[in-house]
């Protein structure tokens, strides 16, 4: 990253962590939480309940859609990916107390997501990031991610289940098709030397295999399946699901869990925050999926949790590895 990237980014980075200011983080760090009333084989409450974000304090634009504030050069954003958890998170509470605003909401963020997916480069249906974001190299305007594809599907099924609108089942079809497709053909798919696949948060070469973002990602192949009996979404969360088998382990260190893969000397420990969504997402995977393992590494990353020092460590590991690569 160049030298000014890595200013623009320590200038964001601060005004977000370090300042009393409304920031993007604001929106996206609440407590991860299991929604015990999301159950598996069904569309109905989103898994996660997304308690804070349905109360997000704003700003927003005049439709009701959210925009993060990311301070610095980039200010004020539309983030695909917050707008769809934020539909999520209002649906879950429409569910709840068939409350009309909750539901309202929930329709704005949807009918944002049908707005606005576009062609990327290779003519597939996408939603794109009008921003450029560092991932230890630029991710350059405009770039797209599997986590976003997959929230967008989750919400937009649950809403053609809701309302009955095609639009949002046939938009969810469209941005499945991006799964179709590898990386190199413009699609969000990554196959390794082991003919195992990665959805990627971040497309970037060599492929990083962020955890959270292929979980979220696989969710929305999975509600794919259950909206429109599609075996091809079938099969690709059944190769996800056996992909995340295989690799788990890689993301254990022994005392925490692993943000990613990066291939660096230095390894990329979670935050606080992300190693507790990771516990969260894999008691998901366990229920939906029936597979003890999944509860195993769970627990076992519970258990880290719980040891000081662990979390010491891992937040000097995070600390270094920023400092090295970003």
């Amino acid at each position: 990253m160049s030298i000014s990237c890595r200013l623009n980014y320590y200038r964001r980075i601060f005004a977000a962590y370090l300042t009393a200011e409304n920031s993007q983080l604001t929106f996206w760090h609440e407590v991860p939480e299991v929604n015990e009333r999301a159950l598996p084989g069904e569309i109905g409450e989103y898994y996660m309940l997304f308690r804070s974000k349905s109360g997000y304090a704003g700003p927003y634009d005049r439709a009701g859609v959210p925009l993060l504030n990311y301070h610095g050069a980039l200010g004020l954003q539309y983030n695909p990916i917050a707008v769809a958890q934020y539909g999520l998170a209002n649906y879950n509470l429409y569910k709840r107390t068939g409350a009309s605003d909750r539901l309202e909401r929930c329709v704005n963020a949807a009918d944002w997501l049908v707005q606005n997916l576009e062609k990327n480069h290779r003519g597939l249906w996408v939603w794109h990031h009008h921003f450029n974001w560092e991932y230890r190299t630029v991710l350059r305007a405009p770039w797209y991610s599997a986590l976003a594809q997959g929230q967008g599907i989750s919400l937009l099924v649950r809403l053609s289940r809701e309302l009955g609108r095609p639009r949002y089942l046939e938009t969810a079809a469209r941005a499945f098709e991006a799964f179709h497709k590898t990386v190199q053909e413009g699609g969000m798919v990554y196959v390794d030397d082991a003919g195992r696949i990665w959805l990627e948060e971040y497309i970037v070469s060599p492929p990083t295999h962020i955890l959270n973002g292929f979980i979220w990602a696989l969710w929305g192949v999975y509600d794919f399946f259950l909206a429109a009996a599609d075996p091809a979404a079938r099969d690709l969360f059944a190769e996800g699901i056996r992909t995340l088998m295989a690799n788990l382990h890689r993301y254990d260190t022994g005392s925490w869990s692993l943000y990613d893969m990066p291939g660096t000397r230095i390894q990329n420990r979670a935050s606080p925050y992300y190693h507790h969504l990771h516990i969260v997402q894999l008691m998901i995977l366990s229920r939906l999926t029936g597979q003890d393992a999944f509860r195993a590494f769970a627990d076992r990353w519970q258990a880290y949790q719980t040891i000081g020092t662990n979390r010491l460590r891992a937040l000097a590991w995070k600390s270094a590895f920023k400092l090295l690569y970003y």
